[in-house]
């Protein structure tokens, strides 16, 4: 079996690294870092913090370069889902299935206008990007996928990628509708990464501060009302997510405040701006939302036109 990694950021370099473990596994990572691949390419792929190894894997940050796989994960910023697949559609053919595991909603009808087969996926670990060639693996957790509709992927293709990542040691459950799944992180995300973002505190700090732990459950409950709207059973609670982000070790930083730091555009369109754009067309009002995307719209439009 053949896997490419689409992005090899942090979640994504954390699925590499695992999966290159693994005996009959030929693992390709495609990112457009240069300094990473080559990082990676030299020296291996270094995990720390949760696991702590170095895997051998190839890196790539030209498509043309990896050969056609069978499976490919998409792990880049749902901001570059678009750009990255029309780079990467050329290792796939009518046999193989991408399945996306990142953040919000939107990502799994990009892949489909390249892909056959989409697989649609939510997953909970996190890291950070030490240096090149290594990632902090700040908080472990489960991955649920399952069929993307529209493209009839069938279920066996679906229970073998989620074997092999549960052999590579990342715990993955296949679901026949993974929608509750991929929309209980997105709410759980949705509340997190904004105020964390907006704040500048660490998860567990922003999930303790009364004022923003009270901003979280009022955001949720936004989310929760809509999830019903659409006739989407969670799977899970959103707020025990928040807590287990807030207990796990360290002083782990949502992606989005990480983006923020580094003067990035974030994925708040995909988050609270896809629960805003989902309110509207059921009628479920979802005002903190709202306020919370254009709040972070306006942050990132003030690096440009302060």
């Amino acid at each position: 079996m053949r896997i490419c990694i689409i992005g090899c950021g942090a979640v994504g370099s954390i699925f590499a690294a695992h999966l290159a473990r693994l005996n009959g596994v030929e693992v390709w990572a495609y990112d457009v870092i240069r300094e990473h691949v080559e990082a990676i390419n030299r020296n291996g792929l270094r995990i720390s913090g949760a696991a702590d190894f170095t895997a051998r894997l190839q890196a790539a940050g030209d498509p043309a370069q990896i050969p056609r796989c069978d499976y490919g994960i998409v792990a880049t910023k749902s901001i570059h889902t678009r750009q990255a697949m029309r780079q990467a559609a050329r290792v796939f053919d009518d046999r193989s299935a991408v399945c996306s595991v990142q953040n919000g909603v939107g990502n799994e009808e990009i892949i489909a206008d390249h892909v056959r087969y989409v697989i649609r996926g939510t997953t909970f670990p996190a890291g950070h990007l030490v240096e090149p060639g290594h990632v902090g693996f700040d908080i472990k957790g489960d991955t649920w996928i399952g069929p993307f509709e529209p493209t009839h992927t069938r279920m066996q293709m679906v229970e073998e990628l989620a074997g092999t990542l549960t052999r590579s040691g990342m715990h993955t459950i296949a679901l026949p509708d993974a929608r509750g799944a991929q929309w209980t992180k997105l709410i759980f995300n949705a509340a997190t990464n904004p105020v964390g973002a907006l704040t500048r505190l660490h998860h567990g700090a922003a999930t303790g501060f009364e004022p923003t732990g009270e901003l979280f459950k009022a955001l949720i409950e936004e989310g929760k009302g809509v999830a019903r709207a659409l006739g989407i059973e969670l799977h899970g609670e959103p707020w025990e997510l928040v807590m287990k982000g807030a207990n796990a070790p360290g002083q782990h930083k949502a992606s989005m405040l990480q983006d923020v730091e580094a003067g990035r555009p974030t994925e708040v369109d995909f988050l609270n701006g896809a629960i805003v754009q989902w309110g509207e067309k059921t009628g479920v009002a979802t005002p903190l939302n709202r306020a919370v995307w254009a709040l972070v719209k306006g942050l990132e439009s003030s690096w440009t036109n302060p």
